[in-house]
């Protein structure tokens, strides 16, 4: 979120990652920290905020790099591998929960926001992170997950000591409901939960606590408490913690789960149930989702902790069950709530009657017109879309959505990129992605890790599903799919740590690792260097691909075709900007038009049949004019093969299997 609505990105002038030379506030123990650098960027370039040019890359600690031997990742292994993020070219690391926790779900459950766990280092090694990506002109954005701690938090301990405790509105208690004794609930539901809400990792969402004779409210794990954010003191608390962050050097947030912190109650300050699930429990989220005071506490916190900075910091807020409509309302760049959000409708179309263990068959319009309808309802006010297929929850989208095979595998990886990056919105490369890494695809029970897993292996038989269905699902679309370690070589455990890893490497590693790309062309990391650098061109012929992929208008094209996924980015015409000889018009209204088959199989495609007679005469156009002794002339902006398709004297244009090529016309 912008801490000043008028700070904008650095002239072209100006390095990247600029910093104020501030010096930050005393460390927790009261002991002076040393200077750090502050992510505040300031300047003009087209009046666009810096995050518009950025890349993100989300790094999951426990499963990147592991310093120490121990087999867990580590925040000294993220610093050594810096270089490797430096040279793929992103802006930002986002950086999944080192703080202090049980470990519960993996960091998710936090039971000190102000330390790190001893798992991934000390506060000594997170501030030597932040120097050294900030050196690396990187910056850093936290893990922010303030809907719930863990019930180990000093918070929790105190708020469940007695009824009578200070803090104990900070969490969501309530009595059995009238005429139950209060009683922990078994396969389903008791009756006595103060609602039927049925968690997200399975079960109810209420817990009993048998000293205070209360249910608490926990959306997810039990070992999750739901803070109360009615409660001022719990506001207060939070922006205090944002604020010791900011002054540590960090660059933004990425808000866990946001849109989850206000409830609906009733007149009588009381939760209401939800319709049946196929699970037996209730639907909540009518009740927690987008809630009636979610606008107003993010207003309060931007006005709390970013007002009190100088320059601009990222927020995202992962906002799950969000609408278009309503994302707008978060994203308006005057409402200064938040910069973009993660939504989740695009990962749920394969999602089947008992849900994501359940999956079905991807409809590619379906996916098609899901990120078009995103485009041009957050673009309609200003809003900025986040753009991602991968993170430490969703399964990896090669082996998802695409082909892992060896033989398409490379091809696969590199087009699915291709489509996400020439989108409008800021780029999210998740650990892993920019080298292909597919599924772990497990078929041991005894190889899953991930919490919400091990939790459905008790559901699935209730709700009738086969332990071959069960192990098919939990191999397409378990979490740890996206949380084994990233190969770097092909060393003994892939290069991430000198002893036993936390959980098991994916398959494939010893040839699909960063080592066996660093040199090579034609790679899957190669490509994604190059997708990253689209949005860094200043002039010439990159500052106009740049612009049209930041600025540009979007036009989904063929929005029926199974195969072919085809959209043109067009820099819009200003009125008074074009004239009868083109002039500025040279400029405004040039595009970049994609081309992509997302399939296994070879795919003729008639230009003017599926992009429109005006497309493809531009498409003739613009091969007429190559200069064909000069590769950086021609109209390819980027292509998966290192020979691109060429349109015939007909229009025609055989695309490879995952085939995908941007042109500029």
């Amino acid at each position: 979120m912008t801490s000043d609505s008028n700070a904008v990105e650095p002239p072209a002038d100006a390095p990247d990652g600029g910093t104020d030379g501030g010096t930050d506030a005393a460390a927790s123990d009261g002991e002076a920290v040393a200077a750090r650098p502050r992510r505040a960027r300031t300047g003009t370039d087209r009046e666009r905020p810096w995050w518009h040019r950025s890349t993100v890359y989300q790094v999951y600690p426990r499963s990147f790099a592991d310093s120490d031997g121990d087999g867990i990742g580590d925040i000294a292994g993220i610093t050594q591998r810096l270089d490797h993020l430096a040279d793929l070219g992103v802006d930002v690391i986002w950086l999944s929960p080192a703080y202090r926790s049980p470990q519960d779900d993996n960091g998710y459950d936090i039971s000190d926001y102000q330390d790190i766990d001893p798992l991934f280092g000390d506060l000594a090694a997170m501030d030597t992170l932040i120097a050294e990506a900030a050196a690396r002109d990187i910056g850093i954005v936290m893990d922010l997950v303030v809907n719930h701690t863990s019930d180990e938090h000093p918070w929790f301990v105190e708020s469940r000591s007695s009824r009578d405790n200070p803090k104990r509105d900070w969490y969501w208690w309530r009595d059995p409901v009238a005429g139950y004794d209060g009683h922990e609930p078994g396969e389903g539901p008791s009756g006595a939960e103060p609602t039927n809400w049925g968690s997200f990792f399975s079960g109810s969402t209420w817990a009993w606590d048998e000293a205070t004779q209360q249910y608490y409210l926990h959306l997810f794990s039990r070992k999750q408490p739901d803070l109360n954010w009615e409660n001022p003191e719990v506001r207060r608390a939070v922006h205090a913690m944002m604020r010791w962050w900011l002054e540590r050097g960090v660059a933004g947030f990425r808000m866990d789960v946001i849109n989850l912190i206000s409830k609906r109650v009733d007149a009588a300050g009381a939760l209401t149930d939800g319709p049946a699930r196929p699970d037996g429990w209730g639907d909540g989220s009518p009740q927690y989702v987008d809630g009636p005071r979610m606008h107003e506490f993010l207003a309060e916190m931007h006005r709390e902790v970013f007002d009190a900075f100088p320059g601009t910091y990222l927020t995202v807020g992962e906002t799950p069950g969000v609408t278009v409509k309503e994302a707008r309302r978060y994203t308006a760049p005057e409402r200064r709530e938040v910069d973009m959000v993660f939504q989740f409708e695009h990962v749920g179309l394969d999602h089947g009657p008992l849900g994501k263990f359940d999956p079905k068959p991807l409809h590619l319009p379906d996916l098609k017109r899901n990120f078009a309808r995103w485009q041009k309802g957050l673009a309609k006010v200003g809003g900025w879309n986040s753009l991602y297929w991968n993170n430490h929850d969703q399964p990896r989208v090669l082996s998802r959505w695409g082909d892992d095979s060896a033989e398409h595998r490379v091809a696969s990886a590199k087009t699915l990129g291709t489509v996400l990056h020439l989108h409008r919105g800021t780029p999210y490369v998740y650990q892993g992605e920019e080298i292909g890494m597919p599924n772990a695809g497990f078929t041991s029970l005894d190889s899953y890790r991930d919490l919400e897993s091990l939790n459905f292996v008790a559901d699935a038989a209730r709700m009738g599903m086969t332990d071959d269905a069960l192990i098919a699902g939990l191999a397409a679309t378990s979490r740890d799919n996206a949380r084994t370690p990233v190969a770097w070589d092909s060393s003994p455990n892939a290069g991430f740590t000198t002893g036993t890893p936390w959980i098991g490497l994916t398959p494939g590693w010893e040839s699909v690792n960063v080592a066996a790309q660093a040199g090579d062309p034609g790679s899957v990391l190669a490509h994604y260097r190059r997708l990253v650098a689209l949005r860094k061109g200043r002039a010439g012929r990159e500052g106009l691909v740049a612009d049209i992929v930041i600025d540009g208008d979007f036009e989904l094209l063929a929005p029926d075709h199974e195969r072919l996924w085809a959209f043109v980015r067009t820099l819009p015409v200003a009125e008074g900007d074009a004239d009868a000889d083109g002039g500025a018009g040279e400029v405004a209204g040039r595009s970049v038009l994609l081309v992509a088959n997302l399939s296994s199989q070879p795919l003729d495609v008639d230009l003017a049949a599926e992009l429109g007679e005006g497309l493809a005469g531009r498409v003739r156009a613009a091969f007429a004019a190559r200069d064909e002794d000069d590769a950086t002339v021609g109209p390819v902006v980027v292509a998966s093969h290192a020979v691109a398709g060429v349109p015939d004297r007909d229009g025609r244009l055989a695309l490879r299997p995952w085939e995908s090529v941007a042109w500029l016309v």
